[in-house]
């Protein structure tokens, strides 16, 4: 029981995030961005800053913008930002504050054979570090151009590039393969969340790559009692993410494992 409220509370946030970072639910009709004061501010969740509904910016977008302007100015805001986040909730943001995972998880709900994790889901989660690194870092400060955003971002081509083509003919002659290649991704991310668990989290989302480097030193997070655990290891393999102890770098803090232990030695809170 205590499992299945903790469930519910946990989509309800998702929902509500979902709804508060896009809450400009009339441009999607009108087919504009909103351009306010507010889009200055940046979630900690992935939401695309092109999104009809977006309120605010995108943390990734946001950070690979200012990374292009880092020649004449280092981007303090925007890493003290992230880092802030990352110290605060770690990947507590992947498990209840990202509309992209909601959509994956829902996804996840389709009846179908389910891709069971392995050594090779395992090894795979470590491509996130490498389009972290790549995409996010080194091609806006060498080619001066936002790599991620730009080539791979399902988030925004789903909530940003679609709806705005859709209502913009002229938007839409001017798109040409780059859309079709990220289109094609999208539909394959998409598609594959419907038989791998948060497929997009799990092996390519940057942004969990970063806060994952925190999960040692986040405030808040899944929380291993010592003088209960027996090292059953239920946690690990009941959990769907590729995690080799709850609450590590791969856990996205969504609460699961706690139902599944027997002693109660994992609880959610302060660390």
């Amino acid at each position: 029981m205590k499992k299945k409220l903790f469930n519910m509370k946990r989509r309800w946030i998702q929902l509500i995030c979902a709804i508060l970072y896009n809450c400009h639910i009339t441009n999607f009709a009108k087919g504009t961005i909103y351009q306010g004061d507010l889009k200055g501010i940046c979630v900690p969740g992935l939401n695309c800053y092109s999104c009809p509904g977006a309120s605010f910016a995108c943390p990734l977008g946001s950070l690979q913008s200012a990374l292009l302007s880092s020649k004449y100015k280092f981007p303090y805001y925007m890493l003290g930002v992230l880092i802030l986040f990352g110290v605060l909730l770690g990947r507590v943001i992947c498990g209840f504050l990202c509309p992209f995972g909601l959509v994956q998880e829902l996804l996840y709900k389709i009846p179908s054979k389910k891709l069971q994790k392995s050594i090779w889901t395992r090894r795979l989660s470590y491509v996130k570090y490498i389009i972290l690194a790549v995409f996010v870092i080194l091609i806006p400060l060498l080619f001066l151009t936002p790599g991620f955003c730009k080539y791979i971002c399902p988030a925004g081509t789903l909530e940003g590039g679609i709806p705005l083509l859709l209502k913009n003919e002229s938007l839409r002659q001017l798109a040409g393969r780059l859309f079709q290649w990220k289109f094609l991704l999208l539909i394959l991310i998409l598609v594959s969340a419907v038989f791998i668990f948060r497929s997009f989290c799990r092996f390519i989302c940057p942004l969990g790559a970063f806060y994952g480097l925190f999960h040692k030193v986040s405030l808040f997070g899944i929380r291993i009692d010592p003088e209960k655990c027996n090292d059953c290891g239920l946690c690990v393999r009941d959990c769907k993410m590729d995690v080799k102890k709850a609450g590590d770098a791969e856990c996205i803090q969504c609460g699961e494992c706690i139902g599944h232990c027997h002693r109660c030695a994992l609880h959610f809170g302060v660390k």
